[in-house]
């Protein structure tokens, strides 16, 4: 067992109504995102230089702040646990403050998203040998061999085995429906 990323949006409930009209299969392996790539999303915890996805915005000269805003998003159980350790009025005051500005970050942030992954995607089937070209600081927990090889080729199932570049796909294709479908706001969960 181990932790998973979920990309949520504003419409959430509808685009689960919509997703029960396909194979549950199919939608699945064309919009997840694999363990690796939650991995990969979490390793400014983990090693201690620059993160992978850093190096990479670096090597393509593209943004990737938008991913990162992703990551801010306030569940409910996160307000309440932030909310119950606040002592005071005031520090009460600083988490609705917080919560504020991270919606406002977020909002109609779709379009941003897709355009960053798009690009990524892009930049990246220029180039042979990722793996190569990233330095994992000695902690090569994300198996670079395989994760980031073959960038142009789906090696998984759209979950186990998803090398980047099929994750990047897969992130491309979910957004693309989302947005289809209404959505204005994405981002990530974990679970």
């Amino acid at each position: 067992m181990g932790l998973d990323i979920h990309l949520i949006t504003d419409n959430q409930e509808e685009l689960f109504s919509l997703q029960n009209s396909y194979s549950h299969t199919d939608y699945f392996n064309q919009h997840s995102l694999s363990r690796t790539f939650c991995n990969l999303m979490l390793r400014e915890n983990v090693i201690s230089g620059e993160t992978e996805l850093d190096q990479i915005s670096r090597m393509i000269k593209i943004d990737i702040s938008a991913l990162y805003d992703m990551e801010q998003y306030w569940n409910e159980e996160y307000i309440d646990y932030r909310l119950s350790v606040a002592e005071t009025e005031k520090e009460k005051q600083v988490v609705f403050e917080q919560i504020a500005s991270s919606k406002e970050k977020l909002n109609g942030n779709i379009d941003l998203v897709l355009e960053t992954i798009k690009t990524m995607i892009e930049k990246l089937s220029q180039f042979c040998n990722l793996s190569e070209k990233l330095n994992s600081y000695g902690n090569d927990t994300l198996g670079y061999e395989y994760y980031f090889t073959d960038f142009d080729l789906d090696k998984g199932e759209g979950y186990i085995g998803n090398n980047f570049g099929q994750d990047l796909r897969n992130f491309r294709k979910f957004l693309e429906y989302a947005k289809a479908n209404g959505a204005n706001t994405v981002w990530f969960n974990y679970g």
